[in-house]
Parts: C-alpha cells; structure tokens; sequence
C-alpha cells in the first residue's frame, strides 16, 4: 500500500495523546496537502479523534495562528489576538 510503512509503528495522537499504532491512526498534515509527502514528517490523530475533527475547509488557518503565535503569550492572550484577527478577516454574507 502507498505511504505503509510496513511495520508495526506506534504513534502519539496530537489530539488525546494516546499511543496507538500507526494502522489506527490518520495522517495529519498542517499544511492541508498530505499527498504531497517529499521531506515531511506528519503528526498523527488517532481514528477517534479523527472523528471527532471539523473536516471543514481551513484555508489560512495556519498562517493565521503562526501569525499571532509568540513565545510566552498567555493562553488568554492569545485566544484575545484570535478573535481580533478573525473578527477583522470576517467577510460579510451576502443578502439571499
């Protein structure tokens, strides 16, 4: 099979941060294209998790929060630059 590793992997999941083998868990890829796999190493998400995951669109999402990132930011701080950014980006719905 195309990107098996062949073996018997455990991986961590990035999301619960349990160890599960490979075989049970999802490739995640921060830059929205894991089909373009030369000199990456991808992060996992257990199938629960996975699940559980918005599959919606993130188109900038990254660039976004590595915008906004800097060492020592308060969680609260943080999620305060968020939601400035995203209440200046929002674009207004059109009338139906």
């Amino acid at each position: 099979m195309l990107g098996s590793d062949g073996g018997d992997t455990t991986v961590v999941c990035i999301a619960c941060g349990e160890s599960v083998p490979r075989s049970a868990a999802r490739e995640y890829d921060k830059t929205g294209d894991r089909w373009e796999r030369h000199d990456k190493e991808f992060e996992h998400v257990c199938k629960d998790c996975f699940r559980e995951l918005s599959h919606q669109p993130r188109s900038g999402l990254e660039s976004l929060l590595v915008d906004i990132e800097d060492d020592g930011l308060s969680e609260t701080e943080f999620l305060s630059r968020y939601l400035d950014r995203v209440d200046d980006e929002a674009v207004e719905e059109p009338d139906s």
